[in-house]
């Protein structure tokens, strides 16, 4: 008969007992200067959110995201599928801001800026006290039922996911539509009401009940800190120096500050021990800093056992802010960023492009060869454009009238009206003489011209049969 495997003597992971059961965090919530900094910041941070989707910027919501069209609005610009680059550098310049913050302050934005810190530590856990009580209560309750003082409770935060999930629908789907969805029957609109409801759903469980395993498993930044973190970045920290050798009741000589009272590991959100060290489950909220310094008064000692400050400085050298890694950090910002607003400035007018007509790539009838060619012109502006087509045959300098090389242009449409924020798509017929295409093709040049812009070339090798 095989042996059950043996019991571990410690608990493998903060969320988990030593038997392997889940083992639920109820942080004791301690009232200090920094948490009163993170209740301004983080709930600034939620109107922003909330009011992000209403906000008109020269008309159009400050952020909208919308994938189904491939177009991306940020305060007023919007980003289309072709602008690639300008969204990748975009993308890359968050991301080193991101490395360079971490290697500067450590995991502040986990602790002060995190959506799933803010929300559970702002929102979800007042409502869940308001409900159930303090920590003590919600344990009691824990062990014989939450009955129905948590069942309200679940509902509260049922109501709230679903407003959460509203308000991130909207950043793709436009606050006009998520009312019509609203406002009428899901059986109009089953695809937006799963979604919506898939979503409320999934927001519900993380808050409710996956809470602080989302930091302490499913994130990857914490496992990325070891390779941001470097002894001169800005931590949560234990002062050993000062705290060692600890003790309970009163003091004696040699004895350290620290009292042993666990009050920074109980009110810590993702249940460890401060004192053992820097770890990746600490997100760098500071409560336990609030806790500690709340300690210290009650016994005559000075704050700051617990505080934010580097590994350096917490063994006794001096924090280095510094140093070559941020000068990297901080030089490769500024040439994304000079990069992002070159390219961008650029890309202020039309985005033409030039493709083969439908079918085959020419056409001869007699002596001409006929092409067709597909100008699509996407307009980035918000107001309606009007833009003059003509072809030149040549490259360069050198491009002359088609009409002048013995050829013939029909255009159906000309000049081409384009609505703001859109894009049309029209054709242009070329005939030429078989004789023009000595190597088997005859470089033209498409000018599209708008009034108070420079014009715009596009190149383009119209195919025929080779002499």
């Amino acid at each position: 008969m095989t042996e059950a495997p043996p019991i571990p003597q410690e608990r493998v992971l903060p969320t988990l007992n030593a038997d392997g059961t889940r083992r639920r965090i109820r942080p004791k919530l301690y009232k200090g200067r920094t948490y009163t900094g993170r209740f301004f910041v983080g709930w600034a941070l939620i109107v922003l959110f909330v009011s992000l989707p209403i906000i008109k910027v020269n008309g159009l919501p400050a952020v909208f995201l919308d994938v189904a069209s491939r177009e991306f609005t940020f305060f007023g610009r919007t980003f289309f599928a072709t602008d690639g680059v300008l969204l990748m550098l975009l993308m890359l310049s968050i991301f080193v801001a991101i490395i360079g913050m971490t290697a500067l302050v450590g995991r502040a934005w986990c602790g002060w800026g995190c959506p799933q810190t803010v929300y559970m530590e702002l929102l979800f856990r007042p409502i869940e006290r308001l409900f159930e009580g303090d920590r003590n209560s919600q344990l009691r309750l824990d062990k014989r039922g939450g009955g129905l003082r948590r069942v309200f409770k679940n509902v509260t935060f049922l109501v709230v996911s679903l407003f959460v999930a509203n308000v991130f629908l909207a950043y793709f789907v436009s606050v006009e539509t998520l009312l019509a969805w609203m406002t009428s029957s899901p059986a109009e609109q089953p695809t937006g009401f799963l979604v919506m409801a898939v979503t409320a759903g999934l927001v519900f469980y993380d808050f409710a009940y996956f809470r602080e395993q989302m930091c302490t498993v499913i994130c990857p930044y914490a496992r990325l800190q070891a390779a941001l973190f470097d002894k001169d970045s800005l931590i949560i920290g234990y002062d050993e120096r000062r705290g060692e050798p600890r003790h309970k009741g009163k003091s004696r000589p040699g004895d350290g500050d620290c009292i042993d009272c666990n009050a920074c590991v109980v009110t810590c959100p993702t249940g460890i021990d401060i004192r053992e060290g820097l770890q990746l489950e600490c997100i760098a909220c500071a409560q336990c800093v609030d806790a500690c310094n709340f300690i210290m008064a009650k016994v005559n000692k000075p704050p700051g056992l617990i505080r934010y400050a580097s590994q350096s400085s917490l063994s006794g050298g001096k924090r280095r802010v510094l140093r070559v890694r941020v000068f990297i950090y901080g030089a490769l910002l500024a040439v994304l960023l000079a990069g992002l607003i070159v390219f961008g400035a650029s890309r202020v007018g039309p985005d033409v492009t030039v493709l083969r007509g439908i079918g085959a790539p020419f056409v001869i009838a007699g002596d001409d060869v006929r092409n067709q060619v597909r100008i699509k012109i996407e307009n980035r502006s918000r107001d309606e454009g009007t833009y003059r087509l003509t072809i030149l045959v040549g490259e360069g300098q050198e491009a002359k009238p088609v009409e002048t090389q013995g050829g013939q242009v029909i255009l159906p449409e000309n000049p081409l009206v384009v609505a703001g924020q859109s894009r049309r798509t029209t054709s242009a017929f070329l005939i030429f003489p078989k004789a023009s295409f000595q190597a088997g093709s005859v470089p033209i040049v498409v000018r599209v011209e708008e009034e108070g812009r420079d014009p715009i070339d596009t190149r383009y090798q119209l195919l025929g049969p080779k002499q």
